[in-house]
């Protein structure tokens, strides 16, 4: 049974340091580049797009062929302040194999950009993809979120309804996909990486998905590797019950042989675990017939 009290400390800095359980972050850090910079070269990429008034707000874009297709929407994680769309490209191609569209969002990055303008910006590229569904080729009622790590928080909290003045996302997604992700803040605000977020009580409140997620939720992928810290598994778990108390889980992946960095590798990927499920909640070939069955909660 999973431990539900957080460490503190030295031991909570490093709980949050998932790269020392491998023996190179370096290794994945290029070689996502390299699957990125290969997805790229293919034909009909549209890369820049901007979805925000933000400098960063863009997106890079593949399309499927033919359209209206659904679109897989990628957000990439590195603790809110590292990383781009450039180097999280590296399921566009598997996907677009699959009869999908791709997008690899950019955001700004924390410690210039706070943790509220980053949860609006993705709120805001989804708005912005249904918006322009027709141009992209997209069909605007089959808009899927993955996100990775911090990225899986930021997918998360696409999920939640907005304030007044924010882009609202909730309504628009046909299903998400949360890979060894950060839910609960609490911990994370005493930990080092809030030295980027800074973090206070009211921020952790408003940005913690697990509490503010509504009843009425699309169905949802969530998955972890096996090599994974004790507290990303505890907040593996934590995310778990709240999706199953509304009924959205749909597949509760733990791939023992990944790791946090090589797990979204298989995101389309129909001979693991994870492509499976994900494939399925799409509705593509590979994804065992597609069937939305929400009483049917699959563990890998």
């Amino acid at each position: 049974m999973t431990d539900r009290t957080p460490p503190a400390g030295a031991r909570l800095d490093r709980e949050y340091s998932p790269s020392h359980l491998v023996p190179s972050l370096r290794h994945y850090l290029d070689a996502y580049a390299a699957r990125s910079a290969e997805a790229r070269r293919a034909p009909g990429v549209r890369t820049g797009l901007r979805y925000g008034p933000g400098s960063a707000e863009k997106l890079d874009f593949w399309p499927a062929r033919p359209g209206p297709a659904p679109v897989q929407i990628f957000v990439h994680g590195g603790n809110w302040q590292e990383l781009t769309e450039r180097s999280s490209a590296f399921a566009a191609l598997p996907f677009r194999r699959a009869g999908a569209a791709f997008a690899a969002v950019g955001y700004g990055l924390a410690p210039a950009t706070p943790l509220d303008e980053i949860v609006a910006s993705v709120r805001r590229c989804v708005c912005w993809i249904h918006e322009h569904a027709a141009d992209l080729g997209v069909d605007p009622r089959r808009l899927y979120l993955s996100g990775t790590s911090a990225g899986a928080h930021l997918a998360a909290m696409a999920l939640v309804p907005a304030g007044p003045r924010e882009p609202a996302a909730a309504g628009l997604l046909a299903g998400a996909a949360l890979l060894s992700g950060i839910y609960d803040l609490e911990p994370v605000s005493r930990s080092y990486v809030n030295e980027a977020l800074r973090l206070d009580a009211d921020a952790v409140r408003r940005n913690s998905p697990p509490a503010l997620l509504p009843d009425e939720l699309p169905p949802v992928v969530l998955a972890r590797g096996g090599v994974e810290t004790r507290e990303y598994v505890r907040q593996h778990d934590l995310m778990a019950d709240a999706l199953r108390r509304r009924g959205a889980l749909v597949a509760n992946v733990v791939e023992d042989r990944r790791n946090h960095f090589d797990l979204p590798y298989d995101l389309a990927d129909p001979a693991t675990p994870l492509g499976r499920a994900v494939l399925a909640q799409m509705r593509l070939p590979d994804g065992r017939g597609g069937r939305d069955d929400r009483s049917a909660e699959a563990t890998a």
